[in-house]
């Protein structure tokens, strides 16, 4: 019974050893942050450096900014990365990805609680609280994660101006809790967006859904894009609409009414984790946006009905937690992973199913 329950909490503490806006947005959770440039040189193309090459043909960028694009090896020639001072030919094909351009907008800097896990000269990981929105936007223009970065960061260059999102190269929806990797310094900036337009990071969250699982693990495939009506986002299976998006899960726990998975992603849609579950008939838990704030699944006893409405109460958000994130350092080159336990509302509910499965088995006996 020991071991039993030792497994039950492997997933509420961190393994040993490892170091937004609910608004719906036409950018993906990480892919908006960056933005991916295609070129191919003219046959008649003279002998030029590629960093002048970039700066007569994207927009609102400085040659630094290419420059540290190509030290982090995100500037592509014929598939093969090159340094600022390569010479473009003609028919070079080249490939660019770099974060998006600073955009006119005023960033108020804000002393605001940030849980910092790690911190040196190119990264900061925190692990985020829920209800803390990550970027300015329609009705969120102070009290977001940026306001915050700007005040904890008023003395380094890329926290400065008018970046709307500086250091940001993902982020987690308002209610959405855990871990964020954030960058200091331009050339890291670039080396991550790469890294997540690649899906070379390695993330996993867990969720708490509504109902139970025949098989203990799988893959959800189907393209997202935003819903007829525009208030949320949706599946389109037959790939016509949306972005490609892969969704990985496996059942930690069976709470019986509701299951505890863990979700790995390989693309980054907006709301992914919580389009894909509604869309295989597992909403989130208490997902307002998606239908998880309903009595799906259980009895029509009074008392059971009470119960889940208490249950509402003690995880008062959507049940979903960004609990860990691997990627490669900018700069040493070796593989970061940082882990996070989950945050008290979803321990708290996992406790309380817990025991509501165990009385309801005595009452059985």
């Amino acid at each position: 019974m020991d071991d039993e329950k030792e497994n039950k909490d492997e997933y509420l503490s961190p393994e040993s050893g490892s170091v937004d806006s609910e608004e719906i947005s036409t950018e993906d959770e990480s892919s908006g942050y960056y933005e991916h440039h295609n070129f191919i040189a003219d046959p008649g193309q003279s002998l030029l450096r590629i960093d002048k090459f970039l700066y007569n043909r994207v927009e609102n960028v400085s040659r630094s900014k290419i420059q540290a694009a190509a030290a982090a090896g995100a500037i592509l020639v014929n598939k093969k990365p090159v340094k600022s001072n390569y010479k473009i030919k003609p028919g070079d094909v080249i490939s660019v990805v770099m974060a998006h351009p600073p955009r006119d907008t005023e960033l108020i800097p804000e002393k605001i609680e940030l849980n910092i896990v790690y911190e040196d000269d190119d990264v900061l990981v925190i692990n985020k609280q829920a209800g803390l929105v990550v970027h300015p936007g329609v009705g969120n223009y102070s009290g977001t994660l940026v306001n915050g970065l700007v005040h904890h960061f008023s003395d380094i260059p890329l926290f400065q101006g008018h970046h709307v999102r500086p250091g940001l190269v993902h982020r987690l929806d308002k209610d959405t809790s855990g871990i964020m990797v954030v960058a200091k310094n331009e050339y890291a900036l670039t080396h991550l967006a790469k890294q997540f337009f690649d899906r070379t990071t390695d993330r996993s969250y867990i969720a708490i859904v509504w109902g139970g699982f025949q098989d203990k693990e799988g893959t959800i495939e189907g393209n997202i894009g935003r819903s007829r009506d525009g208030m949320r986002m949706e599946v389109y299976p037959n790939g016509d609409e949306g972005k490609f998006a892969v969704t990985h899960f496996r059942v930690l726990e069976d709470l019986g009414y509701l299951t505890v998975v863990e979700c790995k992603l390989e693309t980054g849609r907006t709301h992914q984790i919580r389009v894909h579950m509604k869309y295989i008939r597992h909403p989130l838990f208490n997902d307002e946006r998606y239908g998880g704030n309903f009595i799906l699944k259980g009895t029509n006893f009074t008392k059971y009905k009470q119960f889940v409405h208490n249950s509402f109460k003690v995880l008062p958000r959507h049940a979903l937690h960004a609990k860990s994130l691997g990627f490669t350092h900018p700069t040493t080159g070796k593989w970061m992973f940082f882990n996070s336990d989950l945050p008290e509302d979803m321990v708290q509910l996992i406790h309380k199913w817990r025991a509501y499965i165990a009385n309801r088995k005595e009452d059985l006996d």
